[in-house]
């Protein structure tokens, strides 16, 4: 066979993966807080991006023409051509048959869907909502709250009182930045000696003093050593206490027939002591910690509608607000001069068209894939987690034209609140556990809530062994192993039969 050249035309189709592309799946997959910063930062970097008011709503039809004019050197149609060319694999990869802002679900039951509104060009438009940001002048009222006292900067006042000794209160500042969250000292105190050149025993004497510091317990080495010195604090560290605490497994594994023997005391005593116990603090530090817990805000809503059906609806909240600043655009093109300075407008039109474009893409997929979340669990919403049915992203994906990593990303940092709580969307994706008669198979959450219900219904008199429990399931029609029932158990924290056994005969008693 001879070798030769020649050249030939191929057709194919391929997915490429512009830098736009890639960032708009990062953007997907973002929470309202990472996509609030980054949008933050995007207005900071564009000029011709500015936020949007509620005022500040285009009219159908006039983007168009105001993009056009705004393209300047690039051509009358060169916006929208960047927009086709560059995202037009994502319309197709990302999403197929964008949902409106507010749908109701299950149109077919007689709910009555409203017909979405015509909407001007996505690159152009701007989402509404309820505004955050008022005038540069406006004060920020919280700017004037006093800030929190950190558990450092409450350790640092005090031992400026307890210790007078320069050398001393260098190794006790040394001691503070060690001391976790929680008021637990991390590392060892050889290491300590070493890096300051001291000796051991005045790390410890150090230590001794700071240990008698308020919150009590705080700078313990352990959770022994913690509740050792809240004991110690009120004067309630006696030789019997003092074998409960140095015994804390068989506390837990509730043997307390072997804590009586160890401590020398009869029930009553015994009793007394780890009610004792429970009332002392295991983590004292938290009560001065500086990290701040921000409140879970939901990415949709779902309500029940008059008809019985389910509205979902994005929480306006969460969305950003930007515009494309057109006039502005005008404005700087007219003192353009430079080809460098033609580029740097044509990137900066570019990028914010596309930022605008991408968080439409990004709101309406989280619509579809919350509406066919709802669509599926509709047993969840009307009668509870019992009736939650197992779910995998492929059959949502499937449902809605999307592929399985776009569902994926969609539901990661993202929430859903609804009547029965605020719940990440990836909770009602669960696995499924067979029917024991043949029939639907069972989620895996409404058969750990199944147990759960078991154990707390449980008499005292009768607790319940895993291979009851999973004959009282087999009974309702749910085919599971003992080892799965060990397993879920064991992921609710719920201690084996013999534990609960000695615990509720302990509290009874």
């Amino acid at each position: 066979m001879a070798l030769s050249q020649r050249l030939e035309f191929r057709q194919t189709q391929a997915l490429v993966m512009t830098p736009q592309l890639m960032q708009a799946i990062k953007l997907l997959q973002l929470s309202s807080l990472d996509l609030a910063a980054y949008v933050e930062t995007e207005l900071e970097k564009n000029p011709l991006l500015e936020r949007g008011s509620d005022d500040d709503a285009p009219l159908p039809g006039a983007d168009a023409e105001a993009a056009r004019e705004a393209a300047g050197e690039g051509g009358p149609d060169a916006a929208q051509d960047w927009i086709d060319a560059d995202l037009e694999t994502s319309r197709s990869s990302i999403e197929q048959g964008l949902g409106t802002e507010l749908e109701n679900v299950f149109p077919d039951d007689g709910g009555e869907k409203s017909a979405p509104a015509e909407a001007p060009p996505p690159a152009y438009s701007e989402w509404s909502g309820s505004g955050s940001s008022g005038a540069d002048g406006d004060y920020n009222l919280e700017a004037f709250v006093s800030a929190e006292t950190t558990l450092a900067e409450h350790l640092a006042e005090q031992m400026a009182l307890a210790i007078a000794d320069p050398k001393q209160r260098m190794i006790g500042q040394y001691l503070i930045d060690m001391v976790d969250e929680t008021g637990y000292l991390t590392g060892e105190l050889d290491a300590v000696a070493e890096k300051l050149g001291c000796s051991l025993a005045d790390v410890e004497a150090v230590l001794a003093i700071l240990q008698t510091l308020d919150p009590p317990g705080v700078f313990a080495r352990n959770l022994t050593e913690c509740l050792s010195l809240q004991l110690k604090e009120r004067d309630r560290f006696d030789p019997a206490m003092r074998a409960l605490v140095e015994n804390l497994p068989l506390l837990a594994k509730r043997d307390l027939a072997a804590l009586r023997r160890i401590c020398g005391v009869d029930d009553e005593d015994l009793l007394d002591m780890i009610a004792e116990i429970r009332n002392l603090n295991p983590k004292p530090g938290l009560a001065f910690g500086s990290t701040l817990v921000q409140p879970i805000v939901p990415d949709v809503y779902v309500r029940a509608a008059p008809d019985g059906t389910w509205q979902v609806e994005l929480n306006s909240d969460t969305l950003p607000k930007v515009l494309i600043s057109q006039k502005y655009h005008a404005q700087v093109s007219k003192t353009a001069r430079s080809d460098k300075d033609k580029t740097y407008l044509a990137d900066c039109l570019q990028t914010a068209t596309w930022l605008v474009r991408a968080l439409d893409q990004r709101a309406k997929t989280i619509l579809k894939v919350s509406s066919e979340i709802v669509r599926q669990q509709d047993g969840f919403f009307a009668k509870g987690v019992q009736h939650l049915r197992p779910l995998n992203l492929k059959t949502v994906a499937d449902a809605i034209g999307m592929h399985e990593s776009t569902v994926s990303r969609v539901t990661a940092n993202k929430y859903m609140a609804t009547s029965r709580g605020i719940f990440e969307l990836k909770y009602f994706f669960t696995s499924s556990i067979a029917s024991a008669d043949g029939g639907e198979a069972h989620s895996a959450e409404a058969v750990r809530h199944r147990i759960r219900s078991l154990i707390d219904a449980e008499c005292p008199s009768d607790v319940l062994s895993d291979d009851t429990i999973v004959d009282k399931l087999r009974g309702a029609g749910i085919d599971i192993a003992r080892r799965t029932v060990a397993k879920y158990r064991e992921a609710m924290r719920i201690p084996s039969s013999v534990q609960r056994r000695r615990e509720k005969q302990a509290a009874s008693a």
